[in-house]
């Protein structure tokens, strides 16, 4: 291998590193941004709760809020149904 091939294979092999470790480095502050921001849901929900509020409903309704009201809308029919021959409602 020439001389010049070999500068060339070890300059792209540093950025390979560079640019994992860049990656790596993304993905470690994404995590620790993902930690805070769950901790800071915690601190809502008890928060809610200390207020007298059911959180397992306020989970509830979080998860149904991000259905589209179409698709809530029959599953929630569809829940009803099932409820309904059970002799729950």
């Amino acid at each position: 291998m020439s001389k010049v091939a070999d500068i060339a294979t070890k300059r792209a092999e540093q950025i390979a590193k560079d640019q994992l470790k860049s990656i790596i480095e993304r993905i470690e502050r994404l995590e620790e941004e993902k930690k805070a921001i769950s901790d800071d849901i915690r601190d809502v929900y008890a928060e809610s709760k200390g207020n007298g509020y059911d959180v397992k409903a306020l989970r509830t309704i979080v998860r149904m809020r991000k259905i589209e009201p179409i698709e809530r809308e029959a599953f929630e029919t569809v829940l009803e149904t099932y409820m309904r021959a059970l002799g729950m409602l």
